[in-house]
């Protein structure tokens, strides 16, 4: 259903990265996701009014509170695409995040007073009446939940959306608490055991598993995060297919919302190149990814040393010496000075956030390795964290 809506409804729905169809895609998916939550609501509500369940009945709720997080949804994404102003030179595009997280607390809220509910109705149970119209209302409602969850999941990573994300876990939480309710119905109907109130403990355990989960989703963004890695070796193959780009480092993407991100990063030319064309390549590679990544792209120039032997030796060497430490250290901007009575080796060290030792312990030891290697170097080291 969402499909056929979406190429009826959304521009340009066949390229989900491009801003307008990540709009028009939220816009649908958190429509849809009222009249579903609405129609639940009522739905679950009679199927408690008929039956006594407070477990139904805090379920309808629940649906109840959902309609307005797909409410929040649908509002964030229509304020995430307005254009960049004055205040918000970036535009606004981290609204969407700050609603995921708002969906991500209300979920933990509702499962919270859903567990004081039940505990209520476990220390006061009360029987609850077996209705066959309940029952088909709460396995209408667990299917529906179930392709809600389906369709959130798959629109979300199509856009790469993590208030949506959020509401995918909301629905799925949902149909496991429909579905405890409707088991406890069956378990008193044929086994005569009042777990009303324990279904509905089960229920808020399922709910705030959520929201915890969903408010991790979401604060990472937020709080800044590392780019994907696909993402960052598909730049760089893109940068490295202009020639003569041989080689990049310090790559950098700050996300100020999907679909506004900046991006920079450092391209290694020959020293000895054209500086004319390998500006104009440098411009052609900044175009390009800013056009394929729906970024702001900023490339620096960085000459290095390509045709010397000695000095291309050298840094093999270094980078060889470097990966004996962890072999995911790398280094880049490497240069030798040579003087009277050591040759100086100039580069960047970039080691992951995640060592066994400290920076100062890798550059000591790496420095101990050139030195018994060669005593004649000395190492001029300025350390990088690697990006992913």
């Amino acid at each position: 259903m969402i499909e056929l809506l979406a190429k009826r409804l959304v521009k340009n729905w066949e390229h989900p990265t491009d801003p307008a169809a990540r709009e028009g895609y939220g816009i649908l998916c958190g429509a849809v996701g009222i009249g579903f939550n609405l129609l639940l609501t009522a739905l679950k509500l009679l199927a408690g009014s008929l039956s006594g369940s407070i477990a139904a009945t805090a379920d309808a709720l629940n649906n109840l509170s959902d309609a307005g997080s797909s409410l929040v949804t649908l509002v964030s994404f229509r304020m995430a695409a307005k254009k960049a102003d004055a205040d918000h030179p970036f535009g606004h595009g981290r609204i969407e995040y700050l609603a995921g997280l708002a969906v991500a607390v209300a979920v933990l809220i509702t499962g919270i007073e859903l567990g004081r509910s039940s505990v209520l109705k476990i220390l006061h149970p009360v029987p609850t009446a077996f209705s066959l119209v309940s029952i088909a209302i709460l396995t209408v409602s667990i299917l529906i939940k179930l392709y809600m969850a389906h369709y959130n999941h798959r629109i979300g990573r199509l856009i790469n959306s993590s208030a949506m994300r959020a509401t995918m876990l909301d629905s799925l939480s949902d149909s496991g608490a429909t579905s405890a309710v409707l088991l406890s119905m069956l378990l008193e109907k044929y086994f005569h055991w009042t777990v009303d109130g324990w279904c509905g403990a089960l229920v808020a355990g399922l709910v705030i598993w959520a929201g915890f989960k969903a408010i991790h989703e979401t604060i990472g963004p937020l709080l800044g995060q590392p780019p994907d890695k696909e993402l960052v070796e598909s730049i760089e193959r893109t940068v490295l297919g202009f020639s003569p780009i041989v080689g990049v480092h310090d790559l950098m993407v700050h996300d100020y919302g999907p679909g506004r991100r900046m991006v920079s990063l450092h391209a290694e030319v020959p020293c000895d190149g054209n500086l004319l064309a390998m500006h104009d390549a440098i411009d052609l590679a900044e175009t390009e990814v800013s056009r394929r990544y729906f970024c702001a792209a900023v490339i620096h120039m960085d000459p290095i040393e390509t045709h010397n032997e000695h000095v291309v030796a050298l840094r093999t060497r270094m980078e060889e010496l470097a990966q004996t430490l962890d072999g995911r250290i790398s280094i880049h901007d490497f240069r030798v000075v040579t003087g009277p009575t050591h040759t100086n080796l100039i580069f960047d060290l970039v080691l992951p956030f995640d060592l066994k030792f400290s920076d100062e312990q890798a550059v000591a030891e790496l420095r101990r390795k050139a030195e018994d290697w060669d005593g004649n170097y000395h190492l001029v080291v300025t350390v990088d964290k690697a990006s992913i």
